[in-house]
């Protein structure tokens, strides 16, 4: 597999031998961090959507774990790519289907726009990485 070393079998965890994998990591960890930064702040409003900030946030680390360990395959690119992409789905289905779902209270929202980039650049680089990676 291109993405990983070879030497996946003897060790539990391995670094990423593709420089698109190291993206794909910084990516991820953007996008944890700010889920779970903003968890606790957004259970002040909602507690279902404080939650959800909280679990998407862990599952992202969730998915470095795994990719770092012996059980990743190629075929778990197809759900990284996936999972990131409902992430991006999922900030229109709650603010709306529109560029307001950008904004809070009428300014920008920085965090939001960050996170959402680092989950496209995450979504891109894993179809990429499952295309190298298949024989």
């Amino acid at each position: 597999m291109v993405a990983q070393s070879t030497q996946r079998s003897d060790r539990f965890f391995t670094l990423p031998s593709h420089p698109v994998g190291y993206l794909a990591i910084v990516a991820t960890l953007t996008t944890a961090s700010i889920h779970l930064l903003l968890g606790p702040r957004v259970m002040g409003f909602s507690q279902t959507l404080g939650t959800l900030f909280i679990l998407n946030g862990l599952g992202f680390l969730g998915g470095i774990v795994l990719y770092s360990s012996r059980y990743w395959r190629p075929e778990l690119f197809l759900v990284a790519a996936g999972y990131a992409s409902v992430t991006i789905l999922a900030l229109f289905v709650f603010q709306g289907f529109s560029l307001e779902a950008f904004y809070m209270q009428g300014n920008l929202n920085p965090l939001a726009v960050v996170s959402k980039i680092a989950e496209a650049i995450l979504a891109l680089c894993a179809i990429y990485l499952y295309r190298t990676s298949a024989p």
